[in-house]
């Protein structure tokens, strides 16, 4: 088995460090992929610290992956050596299941393959992430990188569009549409971007005034601080949806009461504990509250299409991969607009 350098935690909680994993021989359907950018993700440090539980150690993180074809399995049919490609959340599926025929892998009912800190579908190997030189994964879970986006940029694309792509467009996100996004980080700032080349009409929801000036440079059309007087009045049922970002808790009755008659709020931050919720929030006016995971194979794939059409990539900080442990320090303090971005050839040497 091939012997590839990486980084990761050998233990939860210890520092990133350099380490050595095996990746398997690649098989028919493989795609060998020579990582070129990995994106640093929010997730990563619960998961490296086991604030989540059931962490597999050593670990090595990382699911915003852009990397090279180096050499394609016998019965591979959807690449060549040469393309860049992009592996996102998970590696695999059961596949059979009706969800994953569906193209909604993410909702496996059977239990999906984490791209790190999961196993193959075996429930034995362990899977390592994208903070190493190289990876092998079955052309199924392989994403086709467009022609034409930065290859850094489109890296958290992989992570951060599609958990913000997805609600937008299953809440049917059209050319008019008053969206509301709460929060302007890494999510949110993708939110934005996103649903403005939708051609929706964006307000940036959010209780940093300093924020202002990158909601408007990234496109939103308005601005409300939430901790001012009034905003919540203002605003009172004018959106037709809203996505929220924030993984601190905060009140949900309050977003709700933005919305129209049978608007839709989609939730893809997740506070650490419950949050209360009025049934009468929702009922007067048949508001929905909504989750959203990330997205399956093929919508992920229709999101990088719909970036490269529109030219949108993340705001992102690159970073080499020694930069790691102080990368996560910076996440936590939020000192990163909007996303770090490894470059992996600092790990070749």
């Amino acid at each position: 088995m091939p012997t590839i350098h990486a980084f990761g935690v050998p233990a939860a909680g210890k520092p990133l460090a350099p380490l050595t994993i095996e990746r398997r021989e690649p098989g028919p359907h493989d795609v060998v992929i020579e990582i070129l950018y990995c994106g640093v993700c929010h997730s990563d440090i619960h998961q490296a610290r086991d604030e989540w539980g059931g962490g597999i150690f050593p670990m090595v993180p990382g699911h915003e992956i852009v990397g090279r074809v180096v050499r394609v399995g016998s019965a591979v049919s959807k690449f060549t050596a040469g393309n860049l490609v992009g592996v996102g959340c998970l590696v695999d599926s059961c596949r059979t299941c009706a969800p994953c025929k569906a193209g909604l892998e993410q909702f496996c009912e059977n239990g999906w393959s984490g791209t790190y800190n999961g196993t193959e579908m075996d429930r034995k190997t362990p899977t390592y992430g994208g903070y190493s030189t190289q990876i092998v994964v079955d052309e199924a879970f392989t994403l086709r990188v467009p022609d034409g986006l930065d290859p850094a940029g489109a890296a958290p694309l992989l992570c951060a569009g599609i958990t913000t792509y997805s609600p937008l467009r299953q809440m049917g996100c059209k050319a008019g549409d008053r969206v509301g996004v709460v929060g302007l980080g890494g999510l949110g700032h993708m939110a934005v971007k996103l649903a403005v080349a939708m051609g929706a009409e964006v307000t940036v929801l959010s209780t940093s005034r300093a924020k202002e000036a990158d909601a408007r440079r990234l496109g939103a059309h308005h601005f409300a601080l939430t901790t001012g007087d009034g905003a919540f009045e203002k605003l009172r049922g004018k959106l037709d949806m809203i996505v929220d970002t924030v993984s601190a808790p905060h009140d949900y009755n309050a977003y709700l009461g933005l919305l129209r008659a049978r608007g839709a709020m989609t939730l893809v931050g997740a506070p650490p504990s419950a949050m209360p919720v009025s049934p009468f929030a929702l009922i007067m006016g048949g508001r929905r509250l909504v989750g959203s995971l990330i997205g399956g194979l093929p919508e992920t794939q229709e999101m990088l299409d719909h970036c490269a059409k529109h030219g949108i990539v993340s705001d992102i900080e690159v970073i080499k991969i020694q930069q790691i442990n102080e990368a996560y320090e910076r996440v936590l303090k939020s000192d990163v607009r909007y996303r770090f971005v490894i470059d992996v050839a600092s790990l070749r040497g």
